[in-house]
C-alpha cells in the first residue's frame, strides 16, 4: 500500500465534506466558513461573546466576525451589548435557530453517517481517538 501524505488526506477530506456540507445547509440560508459550527456553539453557549467563540472554534477574529454577521443577517442570532463589558457584544440564538437546532443536528449526523459509512463502529472509534491524538499535536 502506498503512504498518502496525512495532511494532504485530511486536507482532501475536508475540503470535499465542507463542499457536500455547504451545499446540504444552503437551503437553509446558511454558508461556507463553518458558519453550522458557530451557530451549534451559540445555541449551546447563550450569551457568548466574539472573542470566547473565537477562542472556542479556534477560528481567526475576521472569520468569526464575518459568521456573526451573516448569521445575524440569516435571522439566526442577535448580538446584545454586554452589561459588565459595554464594549462587548453578547451573542443569542434567536426563536428561529432554536426552531432550526434539530434539523442542523440531523444534517451534522447524517454527514457524520455518510462520511463513515465504510468503517465498522470499532474503526469508527478508534479513528476518533487518532484523530484527536494528531490534533493535540497540531496545538502546540
Amino acid at each position: 500500500m502506498r503512504k498518502e501524505p496525512i495532511g494532504k488526506l485530511i486536507s482532501l477530506i475536508h475540503r470535499h465534506s465542507q463542499k457536500s456540507l455547504n451545499k446540504r445547509l444552503a437551503a437553509y440560508d446558511l454558508g461556507g466558513g463553518g458558519q453550522h459550527s458557530f451557530l451549534k456553539t451559540i445555541l449551546h453557549k447563550p450569551g457568548i461573546n466574539q472573542d470566547q467563540l473565537t477562542h472556542d472554534l479556534k477560528f481567526d477574529k475576521a472569520t468569526t466576525a464575518r459568521a456573526v454577521k451573516q448569521l445575524e443577517q440569516a435571522g439566526y442570532i442577535t448580538r446584545i451589548v454586554n452589561n459588565q463589558d459595554r464594549r462587548s457584544l453578547s451573542l443569542f440564538p434567536t426563536d428561529k435557530a432554536e426552531a432550526f437546532f434539530p434539523q442542523l443536528q440531523s444534517i451534522l449526523d447524517e454527514h457524520n453517517n455518510r462520511l463513515t459509512r465504510n468503517l465498522t463502529e470499532d474503526e469508527q472509534l478508534q479513528l476518533i481517538a487518532l484523530l484527536s491524538k494528531v490534533n493535540l499535536e497540531t496545538e502546540e
